[in-house]
């Protein structure tokens, strides 16, 4: 099999689960960890949210969420990691973000998966806009 990689892409074009999933496939992994994020039609005060917005701050984006999976890799025994998050407008139901890891044991996708849906939310320069009948406003991330 292939050495470790790490995908990483921001795009406008919808995501792909299954084409995310296949780059971290690996027959020496035990655990595949696929993590989607979507769009709900509500938030907190609000119940009738129609789309979102994201916003991104170009390359600078994929840097911040390289250097988030290169502590995952220190962290926990992982093989592959992919990380895509979409920009633009989309759809209540649409995917916003995909994570996926794999790894031997299940342990390891697991906790770098959550580990790199929390830190990306928290340190990539990625901003959502939400949209209802009538409005919309820029909302503060995790």
């Amino acid at each position: 099999m292939s050495d470790l990689t790490t995908s990483i892409a921001v795009r406008s074009d919808a995501l792909d689960p299954v084409a995310v999933h296949a780059r971290v496939r690996d027959d020496r992994a035990g655990a595949a960890v696929l993590f989607s994020g979507m769009v709900r039609d509500h938030s907190p005060g609000k119940s009738d949210i129609t789309h979102l917005e994201y916003e991104a701050y170009g390359e600078h984006v994929e840097s911040k969420i390289v250097d988030v999976a290169n502590e995952a890799r220190a962290r926990w025994d992982v093989l592959h990691i992919c990380v895509e998050h979409r920009v633009g407008e989309i759809a209540v139901g649409g995917t916003t973000v995909l994570v996926a890891v794999s790894s031997a044991h299940r342990g390891d996708a697991f906790e770098a998966a959550r580990f790199l849906i929390d830190e990306l939310k928290a340190r990539a320069p990625i901003w959502k806009k939400e949209h209802w009948p009538g409005g919309a406003e820029w909302v503060e991330g995790a």
